[in-house]
């Protein structure tokens, strides 16, 4: 259960990533692509979770 709302997690900072990459964006541009990369790690671990989830529960 813990697992499943982790996964969630990592879609809220990337949504709070994306936030801040447009509000930095015409401010601090070399601030923004950090978090813009950020970002799309946060989704891509999303991604990894939920699969490895997925794995995890067809093995039982």
């Amino acid at each position: 259960m813990l697992q499943k709302i982790i996964q969630y997690v990592y879609l809220f900072i990337a949504v709070f990533f994306i936030y801040e990459t447009v509000r930095l964006w015409n401010v601090e541009r070399e601030k923004a692509y950090l978090l813009l990369f950020f970002a799309v790690l946060a989704v891509g671990m999303y991604f990894f979770k939920k699969r490895f989830i997925k794995k995890m529960d067809n093995k039982h």
